[in-house]
C-alpha cells in the first residue's frame, strides 16, 4: 500500500486540483453535518434528535455523491446525472418544508426555534448549490436562487411564520445559496482552466514537433527541386540524343549520373544536420520548455568550446532528459550541470517529484534510455539513471574528450649547396633596322601580284585513281 504522500506527489497537476475540488465538496458536506447539523440536533426536543440527525447526514452524503457525479461529468467521464440531481432537489425541498415546520410547531423552546431555523436555512443552501454544479448559465444560477429564497419565504408565510420572520430567512437563503452556487461555478471553472491550459502545453509541445518536420521538408524540397528538375531535362536530352544516333547521348547521362550522387550527397547531409543534436541549443531550449511549464530550471555550465564529436550524443541526453522530466513526473526543479575534468565531460540532470514506482517504470520500460545508451557508446560514453537522495531522480552522462592530435616537430634538415655549371650562351644576330630612307623606297616599289587562288575541292568528289589527287 502506498502511502499518502507518494500518492498525492505520483498526480500530474490537473490531477491534483481535481482531486481537491473533490474532497472541498466532501469536506463541505462534512463541515454542514458536524458544524450545522451536529449543533441543531443538539438545540431540537429529544423526540426529533434521531429523525433530524438522520435526515441532516443523509442530505449531506446525497449532496457529496451528486457532487462527485456532476464533476465526472464535467470532465466528459460519464453524461450528465439528471435523475439525481431532480432527485437532490426533491428531497433538499422536503428537508426545507420539514425545517420551516418545525421551526413554527415543533415546540415552545428556544433552541427547538433556533435549530429549525438554521437547518431550514442550510439545508436549501447546501443542496441546490450542489445543484448548481450543473448549471453551466450564470443568470440560471442567480434565478435558481432567487426561486429558492422566494420559496422558503412562500413554505414560511403558509405554515404560519411571521412575515419578518419569513423575509428574514429568505433573505439568509438568498445570500447562503448565492454563495455555494458561486464557489461551485468558480471550482468548475478554475477545473476547467487547468486541464485546458495542461492541453496547451501539449498543443504547443505537438506544434514545435510539427514545425520541425516542416522545416524538415522545406529542406528537403530545396535540396531535391532543382536537382530533379534538372535530372529530368537532361533524360529527355539525352533520349532525344540517342534516338538520332549521336554519342553526346552517354555524356548527358553522365552528367545525369554526377547530378544524381551530388542529390544523395546533399540529402544525406539534410538529414545528419536534422539528427544532429546542438548541445547548446538544446539547453537552451530545455530551459525555456521547462520554465513554460512552470518549473524551475537551471542550467550550470557551458558548452561553449566542446569538441564537435561529443556535442551531439550530450545534446540528445539533454532532449531526453526534458521528455522524462515533463511525462513522467510532477517536477518543481530541475538542475543540468555540464563538468569538463579529467579529460571527460560529464552531463547531470537532476528532478523532483518523480516517485519511486514511477521511476522504476521508466527505467524499465522506457525506451528512450535504451537509445541513448547506444549512442553514448559509439563515442566511449556511459549513462546512469535512477533516483538519488533528497527524492530527487538523477540521469548522468560520461563522455570521454577525444585525444588531441600529437604536434610532431619537423626538424631542419640543411640542404647541400650544388655548384650550377656555367652555360656558354651563343651570340644571336640581331636584324638591322633599315632607316627611314630605305622604308620610302620600298613603300614606293610597286606590289607583287597574289599569288593564283588555289582551284576549289569539293569533299564528295572521288580521288583521281592515279595520282590520288581529288578533282
Amino acid at each position: 500500500m502506498r502511502r499518502p504522500g507518494v500518492w498525492w506527489r505520483g498526480k500530474s497537476t490537473p490531477a491534483k486540483v481535481e482531486t481537491y475540488t473533490r474532497w472541498s465538496f466532501h469536506f463541505v458536506a462534512v463541515v454542514t453535518i458536524a458544524g450545522v447539523g451536529l449543533p441543531a440536533v443538539g438545540q431540537v426536543g429529544a423526540r426529533f434528535v434521531v429523525p433530524v440527525l438522520l435526515a441532516v447526514c443523509g442530505h449531506g452524503v446525497f449532496c457529496a455523491l451528486t457532487a462527485s457525479r456532476v464533476l465526472d461529468w464535467t470532465r466528459g467521464n460519464r453524461e450528465l446525472p439528471v435523475r439525481l440531481l431532480w432527485a437532490l432537489g426533491g428531497v433538499t425541498a422536503l428537508l426545507g418544508v420539514a425545517a420551516l415546520v418545525l421551526f413554527e410547531h415543533g415546540g415552545n423552546g428556544s433552541g427547538t426555534e433556533s435549530g429549525a431555523a438554521m437547518l431550514s436555512v442550510t439545508v436549501p443552501s447546501y443542496g441546490f448549490g450542489t445543484i448548481a454544479l450543473a448549471v453551466r448559465d450564470r443568470r440560471r444560477t442567480l434565478v435558481m436562487a432567487a426561486g429558492v429564497a422566494t420559496g422558503v419565504a412562500g413554505v414560511g408565510l403558509l405554515v404560519g411564520l411571521p412575515a419578518a420572520a419569513a423575509l428574514g430567512t429568505a433573505g439568509v437563503t438568498l445570500i447562503t445559496t448565492a454563495l455555494f452556487a458561486g464557489t461551485s461555478h468558480l471550482s468548475v471553472w478554475l477545473l476547467d482552466t487547468v486541464y485546458t491550459l495542461d492541453e496547451a502545453r501539449e498543443t504547443r509541445a505537438r506544434l514545435a514537433v510539427a514545425e520541425e518536420r516542416l522545416r524538415f521538408g522545406r529542406d528537403l524540397h530545396d535540396v531535391m527541386g532543382r536537382n530533379l528538375a534538372v535530372i529530368a531535362l537532361k533524360s529527355e536530352l539525352a533520349v532525344q540524343l540517342a534516338r538520332r544516333g549521336r554519342p553526346e547521348a552517354v555524356e548527358q547521362m553522365i552528367e545525369v549520373q554526377r547530378i544524381a550522387q551530388e542529390s544523395q550527397r546533399e540529402v544525406r547531409e539534410v538529414v545528419r544536420g536534422y539528427r544532429e543534436a546542438d548541445l547548446s541549443n538544446e539547453l537552451a531550449g530545455a530551459q525555456g520548455v521547462l520554465t513554460a511549464a512552470g518549473i524551475e530550471c537551471e542550467i550550470r555550465g557551458s558548452a561553449t568550446g566542446l569538441p564537435a564529436q561529443v556535442q551531439p550524443p550530450l545534446g540528445w541526453v539533454v532532449r531526453e532528459a526534458t521528455t522524462n522530466v515533463l511525462r513522467h513526473g510532477n517536477a518543481e526543479r530541475c538542475t543540468v550541470s555540464l563538468l569538463v575534468a579529467d579529460g571527460q565531460v560529464t552531463l547531470t540532470v537532476e528532478n523532483d517529484g518523480v516517485t519511486e514506482d514511477r521511476s522504476d517504470s521508466t527505467l524499465r520500460r522506457g525506451s528512450g534510455l535504451v537509445g541513448l545508451r547506444e549512442r553514448l557508446t559509439e563515442v566511449g560514453g556511459v549513462l546512469r539513471a535512477g533516483p538519488a537522495d533528497g527524492g530527487v531522480f538523477r540521469l548522468t552522462a560520461v563522455v570521454p574528450l577525444p585525444a588531441p592530435v600529437p604536434s610532431v616537430p619537423v626538424a631542419s634538415v640543411p640542404v647541400p649547396s650544388v655548384p650550377v655549371p656555367s652555360v656558354p650562351v651563343p651570340a644571336v644576330p640581331v636584324p638591322s633596322v633599315p632607316d627611314a630612307s630605305e622604308r620610302d623606297a620600298a613603300s614606293r616599289r610597286p606590289a607583287s601580284p597574289a599569288p593564283y587562288p588555289a582551284p576549289h575541292r569539293d569533299a564528295d568528289a572521288d580521288p583521281d585513281p592515279v595520282s590520288g589527287v581529288t578533282s
